[in-house]
């Protein structure tokens, strides 16, 4: 489960609010562009930055203000627009790591991964203590299968950040791709200790629980997860920990949220029915595989034999 990326900012303040002045200069727009944005008008904001470039400002200052304009079309969700500005701005300032670095962030949005691993060297190559680029490389490098690569990064990023969340949930995700249950279950649990309102951290440190049968474990985390973030997926998770654990009653109640708050999800509607013709409600399990069977034909096959073989035995 993948987390938001926080772009490097490059502001350009004044002592006086742009929005009560007349706007003469590339920084009024500029400073004003900021105003607007932090209100959410992004529109605005992007006006404004167009306007402070026509002026034609200084090099560090255009540089700052395609910086500026990039976040906002960024926050606009135009990664195309913002990976052009962070360009100008990297023509303009070429060695300024962030500007590689927000790039690269603007890159792995469009699953540019060859793009973003490269932005992100580049801006570690300038800065090398800079713990979020290499957090952020060792994302695209596990996009692209290079997992002991992305491995070594999350760890680079945690020697000059040891209290960094993101890269102990994303180096225990690399961790779980290589099945090292007990350095993803370590890792996730340092993600939580730094961040306990983590939801997706309980989640991947319940699914490596339960890939180790320790159900108990995993249902723990998957409830801790629901109180922070109820979502169908996780009701799911937890279905499938208690399935396991044949704690029957309470996976059919789960596959029955699950199905509440997503109705086109055919995999809880068939587990859902597994469960009733272990309980001998046939009749509920043979609409239930309908539904299931009507959502998703491929199931079909894979339940057919369960089917015959319970609908032979007697009530």
């Amino acid at each position: 489960m993948k987390r938001a990326s926080t772009l490097v900012w490059l502001l350009l303040l004044t002592t006086v609010s742009a929005g009560a002045q007349s706007l003469r200069k590339p920084e009024d727009y500029n400073n004003r562009g900021l105003e607007r944005q932090a209100k959410g008008d992004l529109d605005g904001a992007i006006d404004d930055y167009t306007k402070a470039i026509e002026l034609k400002p200084g090099q560090n200052t255009l540089a700052i203000v395609y910086n500026n304009r990039a976040n906002a079309r960024m926050e606009k969700r135009d990664p195309d627009g913002a990976i052009s500005d962070y360009g100008k701005a990297i023509e303009l300032e070429p060695d300024n790591p962030e500007h590689h670095y927000n790039r690269g962030i603007a890159r792995l949005t469009k699953e540019d991964n060859p793009g973003a691993a490269a932005d992100f060297s580049r801006a570690i190559e300038l800065s090398p203590k800079f713990a979020p680029a290499y957090n952020h490389r060792g994302n695209a490098r596990r996009a692209l299968g290079e997992v002991d690569g992305a491995l070594a990064d999350y760890t680079k990023a945690l020697e000059y950040n040891p209290r960094y969340t993101g890269a102990f949930y994303n180096r225990g995700a690399a961790r779980q791709l290589k099945n090292d249950l007990d350095g993803a279950i370590e890792d996730y649990t340092k993600a939580i200790e730094h961040s306990p309102q983590f939801s997706d951290a309980f989640v991947n440190r319940g699914l490596a629980r339960q890939s180790k049968k320790d159900f108990e474990g995993a249902i723990a985390d998957f409830t801790e997860a629901l109180k922070l973030k109820p979502e169908a997926g996780t009701y799911f998770a937890r279905a499938t920990a208690r399935h396991e654990a044949n704690q029957l009653n309470e996976a059919l109640a789960d596959y029955s949220k699950v199905i509440e708050l997503d109705p086109s999800n055919a995999q809880a509607f068939a587990n859902r029915a597994v469960i009733e013709m272990l309980q001998g409600n046939k009749a509920h399990a043979e609409q239930d595989f309908e539904q299931a069977f009507k959502l998703d034909a491929s199931l079909k096959p894979r339940y057919k034999e369960f089917i015959e073989g319970r609908r032979k035995r007697p009530n």
